[in-house]
C-alpha cells in the first residue's frame, strides 16, 4: 500500500467480492466485480435496489465490456443477487468501453431502459457503429498518426495499434437506440432515495458520478479511484484538447459532500477519505506538471519524451497509448497557460520548450 492510500480508510480491508456474486456495501446497494482483459484487471458494478411506477426491481450502475464470460458472470448475478426481482434502469457512468460495454445487451435481457448523459450516449452509438479507421478510440491508422506526431515513431507499436482499429466497437458492438437523458444537478430516483448525479469532465466527455445524501454514498466512477490516478488524456479525435483542467476543476464539484463519504469506485476497493483523495489528486498534478515543466526547460521534448518522465514503470502497448496521451495533457496544459510554447520540426514531430 502506498502513503497516499494509508491516508484513506477501507471499510472491507482486502476483500472483494467472488465472480458473480454480489456484496452488500450500504442499505439497497450492493457490489459486483467483473473482470477486464488489462493491467487494471476489474471494473467495480453496482447492484441498486429500485422501484419504478410501482415495479420492484433493480438498477444496474455500469455494465463491463462485452465479452461471452462478462454475460456468464452476469447470468450468475441474476440466478443468486436479484432476489428474484428484475432489472428495471441500466444507468452508465461514461462512455468507456467497460462501463458501457454490455449496456445494449442488458437493456434487451431485461427490457431496461438505459439512463446516461447525452454526450456519453451520443459519442458511444458513434463509435460502436464505426469499424476499420474511424477514429474510434486509441486505434488506427489516425491514431498512429497522432502519436507519430508525437514521438511515437516504433514501427511495431504503430503497427499494433494501426491493427487496433476496431478496439471500441470489439469491446461495445452495440448501444440501445433510446436513452433517458441525465443531467449536472438532477436528482435521480432510486429505490426511493434521491440521488444527485455530478457531471465530470477530462476522463470523459460528460462523466456523471452519483451521491446520496441519505446513505452519504458516492458512486464515483472513473472520476475518483483510491489507487491510481484517473486518466486524463489527448487523443486523435481532439488533438488540440485541454482536458487537465477540466478534470482538476471537476473534483471541485465534490466538495460539499460529507467527510464520512462512503465511495464506490469503479476500480479498486471501496473508500472513505472523499476530500483527502481529491487533494491527493491536485497535488500529484501539480507536481507532475511542475516536473514537465522543468523536462522542456533548455531543451524541445516531444511528448514521447516525456513519457518516461511521468510513467517510472515498464508500460504494454494498452498502457503506452494511454500514458502517451495523459503526457499530452499535461503538455497542453502548460502549453495554453502560456508556460510552454511548441514547434512542429522538419521530421513532423510535434516539441515543446519553455516559453
Amino acid at each position: 500500500m502506498n502513503p497516499n492510500e494509508q491516508k484513506l480508510q477501507y471499510p472491507w480491508a482486502d476483500f472483494q467480492p467472488e465472480a458473480g456474486r454480489a456484496h452488500v456495501v450500504a442499505e439497497g446497494v450492493k457490489w459486483i466485480r467483473m473482470p477486464l482483459p488489462f493491467a487494471l484487471d476489474h471494473i467495480n458494478l453496482w447492484l441498486l435496489r429500485d422501484n419504478i411506477d410501482g415495479k420492484e426491481g433493480w438498477t444496474i450502475v455500469d455494465c463491463g465490456i462485452a465479452r461471452d464470460e462478462v454475460k456468464t458472470l452476469w447470468e450468475q448475478v441474476f440466478e443468486h443477487e436479484l432476489e428474484g426481482l428484475p432489472v428495471l434502469r441500466v444507468l452508465v457512468t461514461h462512455m468507456h468501453p467497460d462501463h458501457v460495454g454490455l449496456a445494449h445487451w442488458l437493456c434487451e435481457r431485461w427490457n431496461a431502459r438505459l439512463w446516461m448523459t447525452m454526450t456519453d450516449f451520443m459519442v458511444a452509438s458513434l463509435w460502436s457503429s464505426r469499424r476499420g479507421d474511424a477514429g474510434a478510440g486509441p486505434g488506427g491508422q489516425s491514431a498512429v498518426e497522432h502519436f507519430a506526431r508525437h514521438g511515437l515513431t516504433d514501427p511495431d507499436a504503430q503497427e499494433q495499434i494501426r491493427q487496433r482499429a476496431n478496439y471500441y466497437p470489439n469491446l461495445v458492438p452495440a448501444m440501445p437506440s433510446h436513452y433517458t437523458r441525465i443531467l449536472h444537478g438532477d436528482q435521480v430516483r432510486i429505490g426511493g432515495r434521491d440521488w444527485r448525479v455530478i457531471v465530470g469532465y477530462g476522463h470523459a466527455p460528460e462523466h456523471a458520478s452519483l451521491f446520496s445524501p441519505d446513505l452519504a454514498v458516492l458512486i464515483s466512477g472513473d472520476m475518483v479511484l483510491p489507487r491510481i490516478s484517473t486518466n486524463v488524456s489527448v487523443f486523435d479525435y481532439e488533438p488540440d484538447a485541454n482536458p487537465l483542467p477540466l478534470y482538476l476543476r471537476s473534483l471541485d464539484r465534490y466538495g460539499d459532500l460529507p467527510e464520512d463519504t462512503l465511495v464506490l469506485p469503479a476500480h479498486g476497493r471501496p473508500f472513505k477519505g472523499l476530500h483527502e483523495r481529491i487533494k491527493q489528486q491536485h497535488d500529484h498534478h501539480r507536481d507532475r506538471l511542475a516536473e514537465v515543466l522543468e523536462a522542456c526547460t533548455g531543451q524541445a521534448q516531444s511528448t514521447s519524451d516525456i513519457v518516461p518522465v511521468l510513467f517510472k514503470r515498464k508500460l504494454d502497448l494498452h498502457q503506452l497509448t494511454f500514458a502517451m496521451g495523459e503526457a499530452l495533457a499535461h503538455l497542453h496544459a502548460l502549453y495554453f497557460e502560456g508556460k510552454l510554447k511548441r514547434e512542429q520540426g522538419a521530421d513532423g514531430i510535434v516539441r515543446f520548450t519553455a516559453a
